[in-house]
């Protein structure tokens, strides 16, 4: 299983361009390895728009999908320091989705991500998930290492800035797929869910900026 561990954590914003410099900077030295010191996190991986609704994309795994609201996840979520609280109160076009890794076919990750939203009725997940099934094995597809499917819980993926905010989006599936060509990862968007039958709300290409995993701390 290419994808470690049971859980993920998926955010995506914009950020106000004037901000954007200690924005990165509060990411990449200390956000990251804040919430990848948490018991059960496992790892952290963050995105730039290729073609995205928000420049910024971040996945964070775990190890069970209960890690996402444990007790150790919530003490760091009520004690963000002043550096969070600066940005996360100014992000942009903010999503946070807290999900299952319930499918993830393939060997290995890529440094080109693609994404697609998917948002399949409660009667047809057991339907849905069979097809995604046969549909996420990369086989020998060129430029596609491997693919995944996250499936939203809509309780746990709440606006953390306004809990009670409308989240229409927030019991939606994601597949990811990890690949090492942009036009790979484009062109597989574009072909392969095109008979799932399932709404598709939306689609993305990201690049790697960098990762980070527990064992590096």
């Amino acid at each position: 299983m290419p994808l470690a561990g049971k859980g993920m954590l998926v955010t995506w914003m914009d950020v106000d361009p004037a901000e954007e410099a200690d924005y990165n900077q509060w990411y990449d030295r200390e956000h990251l390895a804040e919430r990848v010191g948490i018991d059960g996190f496992l790892e952290a991986r963050r995105w730039i728009a290729d073609k995205a609704p928000t420049k910024y994309f971040c996945t964070y795994s775990t190890d069970t999908f209960e890690a996402l609201s444990s007790p150790a996840y919530k003490k760091v979520l009520a004690n963000q320091t002043d550096w969070s609280r600066k940005h996360i109160s100014r992000f942009r076009n903010p999503g946070r989705v807290v999900g299952r890794i319930s499918l993830s076919r393939g060997v290995g990750r890529g440094g080109v991500l693609g994404v697609v939203c998917l948002r399949p009725d409660a009667a047809s997940y057991d339907a849905t998930r069979a097809k995604l099934n046969d549909l996420l094995d990369p086989g020998t597809l060129a430029g596609i290492i491997s693919m995944h499917l996250i499936e939203s819980d809509a309780k746990l993926s709440q606006n953390l800035t306004n809990p009670d905010a409308p989240n229409p989006g927030a019991a939606d599936w994601y597949v990811l797929i990890d690949g090492t060509e942009l036009s790979a990862v484009s062109d597989l968007i574009a072909t392969r869910f095109k008979g799932l039958d399932v709404p598709v709300i939306s689609t993305a290409t990201y690049r790697l900026m960098w990762d980070l995993a527990r064992s590096d701390l």
